[in-house]
């Protein structure tokens, strides 16, 4: 039995949901996000709670990820995600520029210019070294983050790089400590 697929899934005022054959539609205060619907996944709302079930057995696998995805459709529309990252090394930085291109220094022999998609929003620290991405689409939001941290992954020598902040990096010795 799926434990993520059994637990209701509640809804705040003003978050309304409908469903177009495999996909869910959810609105709410902050915007819209659509979600697919694996079939042989129904939602049913009782007590003011969105209730995954499946109609059968064969479709436990995607019972807990149907509830999964429309549980981060509701929280996206209600507070949003976000994902914060740090930029650590001599030099290196972040500015916006304009109101959706972020450039980042980081070392490279030139600027590296990165377009924010729609739906995601950046903010910069006045050290330039702190970004918070935020959105209401998770997916979005997690690989928009990723995308920036693959830009210049932490070094595991040097411990550089853009990472995620809160991030625990190990530290390897160089040739010199390998003794």
């Amino acid at each position: 039995m799926s434990r993520i697929g059994k637990k209701p899934i509640p809804m705040p005022a003003g978050v309304k949901y409908t469903v177009n054959g495999n996909t869910v539609l959810v609105e709410g205060p902050k915007g819209k996000v659509t979600a697919m619907l694996p079939g042989g996944i129904t939602l049913v709302q009782k007590d003011g709670n969105l209730i995954a079930e499946r109609q059968e057995d064969k479709q436990a696998a995607f019972h807990g990820l149907a509830r999964a995805l429309v549980f981060n459709a509701v929280t996206g529309v209600t507070t949003g995600w976000t994902k914060e990252l740090d930029v650590v090394g001599i030099g290196y930085r972040v500015e916006m520029k304009g109101k959706n291109m972020v450039v980042f220094t980081l070392g490279y022999s030139h600027p590296i210019e990165f377009p924010l998609p729609t739906g995601i929003d950046v903010t910069i620290d006045p050290k330039q070294t702190h970004i918070t991405v935020s959105g209401i689409d998770r997916q979005k939001v997690g690989q928009v983050a990723a995308d920036m941290r693959a830009l210049r992954k932490p070094d595991p020598y040097k411990n550089k790089g853009v990472r995620y902040t809160g991030e625990k990096l190990k530290k390897k010795v160089g040739k010199t400590g390998a003794k």
